[in-house]
């Protein structure tokens, strides 16, 4: 009984939101809200998910707010942090919002401008824009059959993380203490970090997928995914959008999922590329997953991103089958193994720069096309108004359509459409 109890104090010690906000200081985050609690040892009470949003929403107009004369001591002290804080304007980023739901957050002063960089970077590793450029990019210049292995991964990662996020709903670190350097996914819930799980997922299994199959150290590549997963883990807290013990989580239970599909990861692969009615089993097993994994008590990005996830999987899924079916774009034959690295050549650089730029464009007007036509269609289809966009995004039946048909299609044109024009235009 003495160790359980042991335990629950440790995982409540790393769940302490002061924790993240002295994280946050030590890496020159200071937050520039008035009457910002001292920072104690004793661990700030959760609350509900949506009333921590509606608290955070209250704190957007307490910004270095009073100039007027003070009365005694504590206020004089008060007026000289003000005025230092006045001083950092120069420092003082503006107040982040969530472009997706209009939430906002207080300004934060930099005090460390090198890891505000570092760490924002760190989380955009995490995000969208990472993903439909990174991915694209190794399938399109270095290994096709190795990203559609990392993408499998991928999505069942995400979709278990995701899920287990709305089923356990453990509220994101409250602010204050914690300053909110970012918003975008303020309204998800916390446990376990997703961003925590991808930044782990991908490096590692980039790394187990390709070493023995290209030349390279094998301490470069654990070096590589052991930096890239640190990064990640650690931009969360900075970010303040997670606890020390929901990127512990997300980090072992990525682990998990990876050691527990890895042997499962062959015959999925063999069975996208060559069963002949994978296309329509995956459509559909992708579809009811999103459908009837889990609900919200509130809307929150969770949902669109899941089945963005699941979309994106079952677009390359079938590419991968077309791709088989009709011979295009072959694994290398194993007697080839393990491959060299070729020589970094000006043409070489030339070559992947142009396939990398045009396949994202083409991505990109893609996903363009595909959301100025489902959106409209799903709300013609399901009677629902769309002057508000933002309001109609947000509806289960407009979202879910129109999340996992438009990276659906995305997916699909990143590892068919898109290497076919290369091909066409001599640039395979």
């Amino acid at each position: 009984m003495e160790l359980v109890s042991q335990l629950v104090r440790l995982l409540r010690d790393l769940q302490d939101p002061h924790k993240v906000a002295r994280f946050q200081q030590l890496c020159g985050v200071r937050g520039s809200f008035a009457g910002q609690p001292s920072l104690s040892n004793g661990s700030c009470p959760r609350q509900p998910h949506q009333e921590r949003t509606d608290e955070a929403d209250g704190l957007r107009g307490r910004i270095v707010e009073s100039h007027s004369p003070q009365v005694n001591g504590t206020d004089r002290e008060t007026s000289a942090i003000r005025q230092e804080d006045s001083s950092d304007l120069a420092k003082q980023k503006p107040r982040r919002r969530n472009s997706l739901t209009g939430e906002g957050g207080q300004e934060f002063v930099i005090d460390n401008a090198f890891l505000y960089y570092l760490f924002t970077f760190g989380t955009e590793l995490g995000n969208e824009l990472f993903y439909i450029t990174f991915f694209p990019f190794f399938m399109w210049n270095i290994d096709a059959y190795v990203s559609r292995r990392l993408i499998v991964i991928w999505v069942w990662v995400m979709y278990l993380g995701q899920c287990t996020k709305d089923i356990i709903r453990w509220s994101r670190p409250p602010s204050p203490p914690v300053v909110k350097v970012e918003m975008f996914y303020n309204s998800e819930y916390s446990m376990p970090s997703t961003h925590a799980m991808s930044g782990t997922a991908i490096p590692f299994s980039l790394f187990l997928l390709t070493y023995g199959r290209w030349q390279y150290p094998f301490i470069f590549g654990l070096l590589l995914a052991l930096c890239w997963c640190f990064l990640v883990c650690t931009s969360r807290i900075y970010m303040g959008m997670h606890s020390i013990l929901d990127v512990i989580a997300g980090f072992l239970y990525s682990i998990l999922i990876m050691v527990i599909f890895q042997p499962a990861l062959e015959i999925i692969d063999n069975f996208n590329l060559t069963c002949t009615y994978a296309p329509l089993i995956i459509i559909s097993l992708h579809l009811a997953m999103g459908l009837f994994s889990f609900t919200l008590d509130t809307w929150s990005t969770s949902r669109g991103d899941t089945a963005e996830i699941l979309g994106t999987g079952a677009g390359i899924a079938c590419a991968s089958n077309l791709n088989y079916m009709l011979g295009l774009m072959p694994d290398p034959p194993v007697s080839l193994l393990p491959l060299a690295v070729p020589a970094i050549t000006t043409g070489l650089v030339v070559k992947c720069g142009t396939r990398f730029l045009l396949g994202v464009v083409i991505l990109l007007v893609t996903r363009a096309i595909m959301k100025a036509i489902t959106i409209p269609l799903a709300c013609r289809i399901f009677h629902i108004p769309c002057d508000d966009i933002r309001k109609a995004r947000q509806r289960m039946e407009v979202e879910l359509p129109y999340r996992y048909i438009t990276y659906g299609t995305v997916g699909f044109t990143a590892l068919f459409v898109v290497p076919v024009i290369f091909r066409v235009l001599n640039l395979s």
